[in-house]
């Protein structure tokens, strides 16, 4: 099969899970907006920003490692055992830190969330990273069938449990009961399974191929959360809840898609990374598919905005003004990061960190002055001029690196 038809076809299976993710993902925000206030929603949103930090700055990035290696099977083991030494880590961490963030956002409801969402990363942690098979062997059916599973069982989970306590505990219920059939099915169908192997030479590799990786990932959350952050802080859970809500509607559907790229694009150009003309043709395709999919929903949002308001009901009014704003930032977001599929393949995960570092940077400066005199409406400005910052860089460091790969191919 060509490339191509492997990139269509692999973008088929994963987009449709992450296109019925978000439709499922779409309807679950409508009904748990319903039952839920958006002070209840930010509540949540608290705790999801200390754990999505601690597992950022806890990142070995070990997949990556194991998608580029010819042979994972005897780093399966190893890896396993970091993964559920990390998981401790960050729940520790969390139960430690619960009180302390609870007091910061001035948000009690958020120390119960926190105490109980410890247990995810714990359980987290004994995920067979033999998954990454599924993904490296462009297995996209099985990998389709696994993850769709997940995310029904945490669907159907968080919208029972919330109707049932009219608490955002809810949602943390379906997370766990996400994570907890993740684990299982990661036994069952994926094969080899690992065991408590550690060999000190393959953690040394995975921990020095994972660094930039996870220097990447800590800038990107800074970028993706940072205007959360000031939210919550100067604003309060309520008018952090209206945000995250416009942030997942507009941002998170089209950040996806670049994500489904890279998952893709990745393995695939890993296997022409040697051919500059091949794989500069692939890279090319990849954008411009991304383009196309990603244009007509920023349309949507842009001139439809006020549909949403009715769907979700007047209480949610306050995303009325963000949507257009932080539906461009989900664009350009989307097509830098199916860029970094080029880099990943290539080996330079060095690129993506610095392009997360530069929007960090813009984002950590501009956000607080903007939202003070803005508002959330100054979040979403920031978070669009600092993902515009990243724009020039990453087209300057695609037009480097095929400058480089073309001048030795023509010394070889």
């Amino acid at each position: 099969m060509g490339h191509t038809r492997q990139v269509i076809k692999g973008v088929s299976f994963i987009g449709f899970l992450r296109f019925s993710t978000k439709v499922i993902g779409f309807f679950e925000t409508i009904i748990l907006a319903r039952i839920l206030a958006p002070a209840q929603f930010g509540a949540y949103g608290i705790a999801l920003l200390v754990l999505g930090l601690l597992e950022v700055i806890t990142e070995t990035g070990v997949n990556m490692i194991l998608v580029q290696e010819k042979e994972i099977e005897k780093y399966i083991s190893s890896a396993w055992v970091v993964s559920i030494g990390r998981g401790m880590i960050i729940t520790v961490l969390m139960l430690i830190s619960a009180p302390f963030t609870a007091n910061f956002f001035h948000s009690p409801q958020s120390l119960s969330l926190l105490t109980f969402l410890a247990l995810v990363p714990f359980i987290r942690g004994f995920i067979n990273p033999g998954v990454v098979k599924l993904q490296k062997n462009l297995l996209f059916g099985k990998d389709f069938s696994y993850r769709f599973t997940i995310l029904v069982i945490d669907t159907i989970t968080t919208i029972t449990v919330t109707y049932l306590t009219r608490s955002p505990i809810g949602i943390a219920f379906g997370l766990l009961a996400g994570v907890v059939v993740e684990v299982l099915l990661s036994f069952v169908v994926i094969k080899p399974r690992p065991g408590f192997d550690f060999k000190r030479e393959y953690v040394s590799k995975i921990f020095h191929g994972g660094k930039w990786i996870t220097a990447n990932g800590i800038f990107d959350y800074l970028f993706e959360n940072s205007d959360n952050i000031v939210v919550g802080r100067i604003l309060g859970a309520s008018s952090l809840g209206i945000y995250q809500i416009a942030y997942s509607l507009a941002v998170m559907p089209l950040t996806e898609m670049g994500k489904v790229f890279q998952y893709v694009g990745t393995p695939i150009l890993v296997n022409i990374s040697d051919n500059v003309l091949r794989l500069r043709n692939e890279f090319a395709k990849t954008i411009f598919i991304n383009f196309v999919l990603a244009l007509p929903f920023v349309v949507i949002i842009i001139c439809f905005p006020g549909f949403f308001i009715w769907l979700l009901g007047d209480k949610w009014s306050g995303i009325l003004p963000v949507l257009p704003i932080l539906v461009c930032v989900g664009f350009v977001r989307s097509m830098t990061g199916a860029s970094s599929a080029l880099f990943y393949s290539m080996r330079r995960q060095k690129i993506p960190m610095l392009t997360a570092l530069i929007t960090s940077i813009g984002l950590v400066i501009l956000i607080i002055p903007l939202v003070y005199y803005y508002g959330i409406v100054g979040a979403a400005i920031a978070a669009l001029i600092s993902s515009l910052l990243a724009v020039p860089f990453t087209g300057i460091f695609v037009w480097k690196e095929f400058r480089t790969m073309k001048k030795k191919q023509y010394e070889q």
